[in-house]
């Protein structure tokens, strides 16, 4: 039986009309897939994504922003998608055990995740989060503290924030008694809420967001998984991707992934960091990495997939 950590990706649960039983209804399939890969008898720890939910989120908050009810900073958005987002994934996954007659327990952690308060990214932010401006608003909200807006492709102006490395998890002890128990556990939502310990040694959240994939690496790393498993949009990874050239990966060393990066293969906005993720999980000591489909998840213990490894 082999603990797998399973990366579930925020743009994969977001239908095309992003309404709250659209996402569930994405996550009711996802869940059945979950399902049947634990029915072979492997464990999973499930970690998800929440970028396109945060920034609807801070839409709405936009809209409805007034003295009495304020938009709410940044840290505390990742911590409600990250409760909503699980209560999905809890809850489904909870109906599909049910219905296949399997005793498991399931839950949804509210996780923080620290990050270095001189990580370098805090004083280059590049990551846009929220809803556009048009410049005038943007440079009032500069000129009173706001935070760095930039111009977003022809778009507006939006915020841009950090985008720290994790550093580790502030609930591993508790996430590890979970796995321990055998409870289906989903954690580090939204690659968690990042924070920082201020000079007093308290926790406190901070304007930025994580990767996702980097988080459930670390989480990986940090609990002994046996395999990562990056979910995405495709069955597998490819070079010469969309190219008359295209070629199908199904099995990569570190070396062979090392040196596809550097002939920049693998868009940064897309496949870069889940790629990057398992390198850096298989390096750690894991076993293997797997980046395929959330369709092909049951078959990843059959050979499917991409997978990375030594």
């Amino acid at each position: 039986m082999s603990l797998n950590v399973i990366a579930l990706g925020g743009n994969a649960i977001l239908d095309k009309v992003p309404s709250d039983e659209g996402q569930k209804e994405v996550v009711r399939k996802v869940a059945s897939d979950i399902v049947s890969f634990i029915q072979l008898g492997e464990k999973v720890v499930i970690c998800h994504g929440n970028g396109p939910q945060v920034g609807n989120l801070m839409i709405q908050q936009k809209a409805g922003d007034s003295e009495q009810t304020p938009m709410m900073h940044l840290d505390t958005n990742v911590a409600m998608t990250e409760g909503s987002i699980g209560y999905w994934i809890q809850q489904a996954i909870q109906n599909e055990l049910a219905k296949k007659k399997m005793n498991k327990s399931v839950i949804s952690v509210i996780t923080q995740v620290e990050v270095a308060e001189d990580d370098p990214s805090f004083k280059k932010p590049t990551k846009p989060i929220g809803p556009f401006y048009n410049q005038e608003e943007a440079e009032s909200k500069m000129k009173n503290g706001g935070g760095i807006y930039q111009e977003d492709s022809g778009r507006g102006y939006r915020k841009v924030i950090a985008s720290p490395k994790p550093v580790s998890i502030v609930e591993k002890e508790a996430l590890l008694s979970l796995i321990k128990a055998e409870v289906i556990t989903i954690c580090v939502g939204g690659g968690g809420v990042p924070v920082i310990k201020n000079k007093q040694g308290n926790y406190e959240g901070v304007e930025a967001v994580i990767d996702k994939d980097l988080s459930a690496k670390n989480l990986a790393k940090e609990i002994e998984a046996d395999r990562l498993i990056i979910l995405t949009g495709v069955d597998n990874v490819y070079i010469n991707y969309n190219q008359p050239n295209q070629k199908k990966l199904e099995h990569l060393t570190v070396q062979e992934a090392k040196q596809y990066i550097k002939e920049n293969q693998f868009p940064p906005g897309s496949m870069l960091p889940k790629v990057e993720s398992a390198i850096e999980f298989v390096e750690s000591g894991g076993g293997e990495a797997v980046i395929t489909s959330i369709e092909n998840l049951k078959n990843v213990t059959t050979g499917f997939g991409t997978r990375i490894s030594y």
